[in-house]
């Protein structure tokens, strides 16, 4: 990894390089390591180290992007003097007010070194333990181990700097049999507090407990859905509505809601980059201080996150520091996000039902109106049929076809614990508790 000091001077000289009117400059660096295995064998090991320049020139209101991965000097003119021209080829954006003035940035301990300085036979070790839980009950294993170490510079002409460095580890396997297949996953900055015989544990117990699975019919359904499957909506709501950009446009869930009751009051959500208990990033792409905010609370809309474009075009705004890389169409979006805790257990939670299914997870999620929030998508590895306040027999996979917003409306009992769950392939991290949700719609059936 390179460094705040060298980031720096590879960001000043980019900039110094620059004779547009404004400049911004994002100097990424990845260590990535993977140990991917299936069928109860290691198969694959990898590593990719990389570092990218990329280079906002703003000339009378038109903006250029460009990147590239030269970091000497004829490197970064030609990265500086591509971004320029096509800058001058846009069209003015009449919205664009300037890029952000630097702001004092809070500290988070992101870093973990020996989670960065995992070996491949420490992955190797942990993936071992998963894979004899799989052979020793004639099962067959798959998944990956990964370990990351990332850092993050952005500078601008108006004085930006701000440095990030952080790591994460994340595990997941699923494991199958004949008819039957189950889950597991977990994810820390720090690969210490991974236990990959536990995560093991828990697939070879739903894939076990999941043979030999029956159909059922359609329709609606009280449901316990663990944290995985809120997680997955979680992050589908925040890329439908929370974004500033939504709003504006009139395409989010949020428009004219603002100070309305959207969900159940037992309902919070917000986003937090400083929060520890996630995977924490200390300011967003425009080197702008990421701020906590409340998106829904107690079921009531409060707020939008904001980029430096969005608050812009807002009167009285300013950006809450979630600006994603240049150049994107989504504006800024949460990538923090955190539901409330509750106090139930899940063992209370299925006490508590009488007719109802258990869902693993969810897999292949669309979706399908935005400012309804409706999703579509399918349970899988390990959907189970709840009877009497028990599981009773396994379940082939069904579809949802359901809304999120009216989904946690519907709300009766929430988890007393939070679980980060990783984006499989990005350093975003939501932490979510399992969900009691009646009248959860399921609109079709599988053969599996």
């Amino acid at each position: 990894m390179l460094g705040e000091v060298r980031m720096a001077e590879i960001a000043q000289q980019a900039l110094r390089e620059s004779e547009a009117d404004q400049t911004e400059v994002a100097v990424t660096g990845n260590a990535s390591h993977l140990t991917r295995f299936a069928e109860n064998t290691i198969h694959q090991n990898v590593s990719e180290t990389d570092v990218t320049v990329r280079v906002r020139a703003v000339i009378d209101r038109k903006t250029g992007v460009a990147s590239g991965n030269e970091l000497d000097g004829d490197g970064l003119r030609r990265i500086v003097s591509a971004a320029e021209t096509i800058a001058r080829f846009q069209k003015a954006n009449p919205d664009f007010r300037s890029l952000p003035e630097p702001e004092p940035i809070g500290a988070v301990d992101a870093f973990v070194e020996r989670t960065a300085q995992t070996t491949p036979m420490d992955r190797a070790e942990g993936v071992e333990r998963i894979l004899g839980l799989s052979r020793s009950n004639e099962l067959d294993a798959a998944g990956a181990f990964a370990t990351d170490d990332q850092e993050l510079y952005i500078a601008n002409s108006l004085g930006v700097g701000a440095y990030y460095r952080g790591s994460v580890a994340s595990i997941l396997t699923v494991i199958m049999g004949e008819d039957s297949s189950g889950y597991g996953a977990a994810a820390s900055l720090d690969v210490a507090d991974i236990d990959p015989a536990a995560v093991g544990r828990r697939a070879v117990d739903k894939a076990i407990q999941s043979r030999n699975p029956e159909s059922i019919e359609p329709g609606t359904y009280t449901v316990i859905l663990e944290e995985e499957a809120v997680a997955d909506m979680l992050f589908y709501l925040g890329y439908m509505g929370f974004g500033a950009l939504a709003v504006q446009e009139e395409r989010s869930f949020l428009s004219g809601k603002i100070g309305q009751k959207i969900t159940g009051e037992r309902i919070t959500i917000w986003d937090d980059g400083l929060d520890p208990r996630g995977i924490p990033l200390p300011f967003d792409f425009e080197g702008v201080p990421k701020r906590k905010v409340m998106l829904i609370e107690n079921g009531v809309a409060r707020a939008a996150v904001h980029d430096s474009f969005t608050a812009g075009r807002e009167e009285g705004a300013t950006s809450t520091g979630h600006a994603l890389p240049m150049p994107n169409t989504f504006g800024p979006l949460p990538i923090n996000l955190f539901m409330a805790a509750g106090d139930a257990t899940k063992e209370q939670m299925l006490s508590s039902i009488d007719r109802g299914i258990w869902v693993t997870r969810f897999h292949y999620t669309n979706i399908v109106h935005p400012v309804k929030t409706i999703l579509t998508g399918m349970t899988r590895d390990g959907t189970f049929l709840i009877e009497d306040g028990r599981i009773s027999r396994p379940l082939k996979n069904l579809r949802f076809t359901q809304s999120v917003l009216e989904a946690f409306a519907n709300v009766e009992m929430i988890g007393a614990d939070l679980k980060l769950v990783k984006d499989e392939w990005n350093p975003i991290g939501t932490c979510a508790p399992a969900l009691k949700i009646s009248g959860f719609q399921f609109t079709g059936t599988t053969e599996h």
